[in-house]
């Protein structure tokens, strides 16, 4: 069985690791999709995987072609981007200032009811809103409320908001987010 990781979602370094996965130890994914903060806003996306896979592709004449396949520019880009995530420590920057963050919105869960549980990983938090804590019935107009307030507030939370999960408000700053910029966001 083939395990495939798609990082859409978490990035580069989001996580405060260079891939998701790589936070579970001894687990290697087979393939591994990347895209979205790959190409910077340009149309960029990757397939990665073992050279076993990519031969037994080949011989069986799979071939992916997209409108991008092959470009130059974002290519360019995502070089440039990967770089710079290296250079300037972004990964450990994600780490360090996702544990200020998720500390931070605990600090916030001890001070107000409607904060549920209060999880994450890197950069990639979530902040469960309530009605209250005992039942933990789901507080989603309230959250609603609070992803329209920050966002009027420049800070982008949205919400998640599903029957089997409750109401989450999805925190995912930038891994160039800085520690001032955190303590004005959590205040």
């Amino acid at each position: 069985m083939l395990l495939i990781v798609d990082e859409a979602q978490t990035g580069i370094g989001r996580s405060g690791d260079i891939s998701a996965a790589a936070h579970h130890e001894g687990v290697v994914p087979d393939i591994l999709t990347l895209s979205k903060t790959l190409g910077n806003s340009l149309a960029l996306s990757a397939v990665v995987t073992r050279s076993e896979i990519d031969t037994v592709c080949a011989e069986s004449g799979y071939y992916f072609y997209t409108t991008h396949a092959n470009d130059p520019l974002p290519a360019a880009v995502g070089a440039k981007a990967l770089e710079i995530v290296v250079r300037d420590g972004l990964v450990e920057n994600a780490r360090a200032m996702g544990a200020v963050l998720l500390e931070g919105l605990r600090k916030l869960r001890s001070r107000y009811g409607c904060v549920g549980d209060v999880r994450g990983r890197g950069l990639m938090l979530g902040v469960e809103i309530v009605v209250d804590r005992g039942t933990k019935e789901p507080g989603v107009e309230l959250g609603r409320r609070l992803s329209e307030r920050a966002y009027e507030l420049g800070v982008w939370a949205n919400l998640v908001s599903h029957s089997l999960f409750g109401v989450t408000l999805r925190i995912a700053p930038p891994i160039t987010i800085t520690r001032e910029e955190i303590d004005r966001g959590v205040l």
